[in-house]
């Protein structure tokens, strides 16, 4: 049998094109698990991160007990049904080092870079952009971001200071983009080559062949610079390959039938979960369907506008003016707002894990990092924070786990995140938030 992979394809031609047309996914690619392919390589790992603004009250989100089987306090009661899916880590600093604290920033920019930010400005590429230079370009998209605030602005993805990966807000859009007439269903019967794909492919050989011409004629700087375009030139043609090329089928890659409408825009907590679910489902059947291997979901800003129905003032200035409550001892309307966002978070990991993939689900071979901006908003506090990791990497990582980080950098997070994706690197972060050891607990 050994004869048979996935790389035995049906040659022809078409519109005088060579064409080279994939065999179905037969059982005799699989191993006997059906868990990774017959050659060994393991089914595709994808990551993704979710973000959302203003943390929440110690006393009722962190459970009392580390480990496995945490209790669920009254903030994080909705994880019930996924509870064993996630690994909460509490307790964490963004130390801002020379910077100061800005507010509602600092601490979700450590935990998605490692680098404590100077005013405003997102110091390094966010880590799902360098996630997605190891795994996100053999697929149609590099990633995908999508917010469910309705505003384009919203996002915790950067490719660099200066450049946010502006997320998809208007559900109907994001279902065009993903499934519209360029989607290639990979269990669809026929396979049509797009004659504007191909006419794109061929200019992009055009120029990459001009662009080496250059290279031997410039300086060492330029030279530089050209290779720089070339790796995004590389990328794009990497991706343009992909689809001109009938893709494998997919078993669990079922296509939305019908476009979406768009729900209300506006800044009311349904509105913001319904947006929030709707794009959820677009995201999750994308990564199904192997559209991409890396995707960003906002739930809500960090300085969040969210509405709750009867109460005059957004989320954020309630973190700030509403009085701690003397019998409960907490915000209690903030605290609504956090349980909003934990049962989104909640929703999130279970739509993953509702869809199988070879003797599992989906979130077996995922690794999602959640993040927040502050530990306690009403005082800007960027210690006593929360991180989540959900899924299980490929088998990579344990999942289920409470971890105290003792005061250490959320950094540690995110770099235990590079490592579980097999992404080598020495380090991650700069000077106190800089991370070498991956949190030992969850490594599989």
């Amino acid at each position: 049998m050994s004869k048979w992979s996935r790389r035995r394809v049906l040659k022809g031609m078409m519109n005088g094109v060579g064409v080279s047309v994939a065999l179905p996914f037969l059982e005799v690619f699989l191993n006997g698990s059906g868990t990774a392919l017959a050659s060994g390589r393991p089914m595709p790992v994808r990551f993704g991160t979710w973000g959302y603004g203003l943390g929440g009250t110690a006393d009722i989100f962190v459970p009392k007990k580390t480990g496995a089987n945490y209790d669920l306090p009254e903030e994080i009661a909705s994880w019930e049904p996924v509870r064993d899916d996630i690994n909460l880590f509490t307790n964490g600093s963004a130390f801002p080092d020379a910077s100061p604290n800005n507010n509602h920033f600092t601490g979700w920019v450590v935990s998605r870079t490692g680098v404590a930010p100077e005013v405003g400005i997102v110091p390094a590429e966010t880590i799902d952009v360098t996630v997605a230079k190891q795994i996100g370009r053999a697929t149609r998209f590099n990633s995908l971001t999508a917010t469910a605030t309705a505003d384009a602005r919203d996002t915790y993805s950067y490719l660099n200071g200066a450049t946010p990966n502006a997320p998809e807000w208007s559900p109907l859009q994001f279902y065009k983009r993903l499934f519209g007439p360029e989607f290639q269903d990979p269990n669809a019967e026929e396979f049509n080559l797009d004659p504007r794909l191909m006419a794109r492919r061929s200019v992009l050989s055009s120029v990459m062949d001009q662009s080496r011409a250059m290279m031997k004629t410039v300086g060492a700087e330029d030279r530089a610079r050209l290779d720089q375009y070339f790796t995004g030139l590389r990328q794009l043609e990497t991706q343009f390959d992909h689809r001109l090329t009938k893709p494998e089928p997919i078993a669990s890659c079922i296509a939305p039938g019908e476009a979406p409408e768009n729900p209300l825009m506006d800044k009311s907590a349904d509105a913001v979960k319904l947006r929030h679910k709707m794009m959820t489902e677009l995201m999750v059947m994308a990564v199904a369907c192997d559209q991409t291997r890396v995707f960003n979901m906002t739930y809500s800003a960090a300085f969040s506008s969210i509405i709750k129905p009867g109460y005059p003032k957004p989320h954020h200035t309630c973190t700030h003016e509403e009085p701690v409550d003397g019998e409960l001892g907490y915000q209690h309307h903030a605290s609504w707002f956090t349980r909003r966002a934990m049962e989104s978070w909640s929703d999130f990991v279970a739509a993953f894990k509702a869809i199988p993939e070879g003797d599992g689900t989906l979130l077996d071979n995922v690794l999602i990092l959640g993040t927040t901006d502050v530990g306690y908003a009403r005082t800007h506090a960027i210690d006593g924070m929360p991180v989540f990791l959900a899924g299980r990497a490929g088998g990579k990582a344990k999942s289920g786990l409470h971890v105290d980080l003792n005061g250490g950098s959320v950094s540690q997070v995110g770099y235990t995140a590079l490592r579980l994706l097999d992404i080598e690197t020495p380090s991650w972060g700069t000077l106190s938030n800089k991370s070498s050891e991956p949190v030992a607990e969850v490594v599989a």
